[in-house]
Formats: structure tokens, sequence, C-alpha cells
């Protein structure tokens, strides 16, 4: 988008020899106090749209980050910045295809609508929301930042970096490769870990790139993989006839379910059985000894940050990069070590306790 400037006046038509000698002293006068004054553009609050699908606790917890970051660079809503969120109900441990076909329909309509009313910046959270609604509203002119996915290239990204003409984003990915190297030098004795995990395609992603990287680490993942509709306990079974000396949670939807269903079974689970969970997630749920994972308050940030480039200073968000956090969050539960026995090997890197 380009950036709001200053436009100067015709003069009007008609107008008298007097108010003509006015205009070019006004003019001096303004130029001598450092520019012209705000066009009607910027008299009027900024507008944002947001589009996501589902209302997951770390969608609240990202859209809290976007506002706050928004705020911190002086774009504060009531005041001179208008925020219009858009949340489509999808059940996803209720899911049809007539569902499914529902929500796609409520998002190229919202899309259309969005386009229609050419606000000054759109934020889309999650595959979903942005798949199907961004080619509509960057046709439209509208900037476009999207969020919550890991993987850029499933909204047509060029790059890791690059978003391209008319969008940009900040992605939830986490290298799986320095997780595990984070479980390898805090917990030497854990080589086969057992996941288990559902068809969304980001906890797919992650958990084919776990599968990689512990190959090279020495390290055995055990991924099984469930419908959202089903129970994790027969799962978890199989996996401890199996060996596994670690649960780990995926980025996975399946856990944040019905109330976090699974996620409290896994751990009333782990409990009982004495295998202890580690988590690639930080938000959801306690009862982990260790969580690795991305922030999405601070991904939130981020949107926060590229959004107000684009509306104060007039960036393009194809010449923004995609950003993403570099560095794992990673806390440790002592109480939950202390219970299984689990000693914390010196010089974890950024390990802290909960609530650090």
């Amino acid at each position: 988008m380009n950036a709001r400037t200053a436009r100067e006046r015709s003069r009007p038509r008609g107008s008298s020899p007097a108010l003509r000698r006015v205009i070019p002293v006004l003019a001096a006068v303004i130029v001598m106090a450092g520019g012209y004054p705000p066009c009607r553009a910027q008299d009027r609050p900024y507008r944002v749209e947001v589009l996501q699908v589902t209302s997951l606790d770390v969608l609240q917890k990202l859209y809290d980050g976007f506002v706050m970051e928004l705020e911190k660079n002086g774009l504060v809503s009531g005041r001179n910045l208008v925020v219009k969120r858009t949340v489509i109900d999808f059940d996803i441990a209720d899911a049809t295809f007539r569902k499914e076909v529902a929500a796609y329909l409520r998002i190229r309509k919202e899309a259309s609508r969005i386009a229609s009313e050419k606000p000054d910046l759109a934020l889309t959270m999650g595959a979903p929301a942005t798949k199907f609604s961004k080619d509509a509203i960057v046709a439209a002119g509208v900037p476009l930042i999207f969020t919550a996915l890991a993987f850029p290239s499933d909204v047509g990204s060029i790059s890791w970096t690059e978003g391209g003409p008319g969008f940009t984003g900040a992605v939830t990915y986490m290298s799986m490769r320095n997780a595990l190297l984070v479980i390898r030098k805090a917990f030497p004795g854990v080589r086969r870990i057992g996941i288990v995990y559902s068809h969304d395609a980001n906890s797919v992603d992650h958990v084919d790139e776990a599968v990689r990287a512990g190959h090279s680490l020495g390290i055995r993942i055990i991924a099984r993989q469930v419908d959202v509709k089903e129970q994790v306990v027969p799962v978890l079974r199989e996996l401890r006839r199996m060996g596994v000396d670690a649960f780990a949670v995926p980025p996975d939807p399946y856990y944040a379910i019905r109330n976090y269903g699974a996620a409290r079974e896994l751990i009333a689970f782990s409990d009982a059985s004495g295998i202890p969970v580690i988590s690639f997630v930080i938000d959801g749920f306690s009862g982990a000894v260790l969580n690795i994972g991305v922030d999405f308050g601070t991904v939130g940030r981020m949107c926060g940050l590229q959004a107000a480039k684009i509306l104060k200073d007039g960036a393009k968000p194809g010449a923004l990069p995609i950003l993403r956090q570099q560095d794992l969050t990673v806390l440790f539960d002592p109480e939950r070590m202390k219970a299984f026995g689990i000693p914390l090997s010196p010089g974890v890197p950024g390990a802290a306790a909960p609530g650090r």
C-alpha cells in the first residue's frame, strides 16, 4: 500500500484576488513548519480486517500480540485504528465434508467483502483462511499479512523469507531438529519418543520433519496418526508396548479440541505409566516435563510490527520478509521432573521454569 502523503490542494476556480494572495503565504508557513497538513485519508482511523477459522486459544494469544504491537507503534483501537475481526465457526472435532464446504464458502464470502470494502490492511490467521482469501484480497490492492501456519509455501509464498506481491507473513514454524537437540541435551537417556498426531497439515509436516531429524540424532520417533474423533489412550498403550522413553505433543489442534480432552488423557496416562511427556507446544495445558516451541504471542507481535511498517511507513508487503521466531522457547517444570525422577542436565540452552 502506498504511504499516505499530504497533497497540495488545487486552487479553487473563481477564487478572489485576495484569496489568491493568501494561499502562497499559507504554503510558505506550512513548508517552514515542516510539511503539509494531513490529507483526508489521514483524518480517519486506519481500518484493519482480521479473518480466522475456529477460535482456538493460541489464535487469541496471537491476536493479542498483534494488537499489543500495534499499540506500541502508536496505532490504538478506538483512537486512530478500527479492527474488525471475523471468526468463522468450525468444530474440528465434528468436521464433515458438508461443514468443510460451508466453511470454505464462508471464507470466500468474507474475502469478497474485504476486497470490496478495501481496508488498509488484512490479517489472515491459519492456512484455510489464508489459502481461500489471499488472492481476492491481494487482487483488490489490500495489503495482506498471514500467520498461524508453519510452512509459507502452503499459501503460495515464493520462499521461506519472501511472500509475494501484496502479501507477507509471520509463520509458526519450529525447527524439529533444534527441538530434538534440546531434548538430547536435557534428557540424554531418551532415545525413543512416541507421538500421536492427526491429519492436520501443520502437524503432519512437523512430525515428518521430526522423523527425519531423529535419524541423524540417534532418536527414534515412533509416530501414529489418528482421526480427530478417535481417542488417544489406545494408541498410547501401543506406544508403551513398543518401549518409548517419552511421549511428545506435536503442534496439533487435536490436543486442543474437546476442551483439551486428548491432552488431559495423555497426562493422566503419563502419570499412570511413568512415561514423561515432552511438549512441542508452549501453551494450552500443563503436565509436560519440558515444553519446547514457538510463542504465539511473539509471532503476533511480529505481525503487528509488519502491519505498523505498512500502515505508518508505506512499506509494500512483498518487500517485507516473512518472519519467524528464530530461538525456540524452552520451559521445564521442576516439579514434574522431580515426580518422574528426571534430573535436568546442565547447560540446556534457553531453559527456564514456567512463568519466567
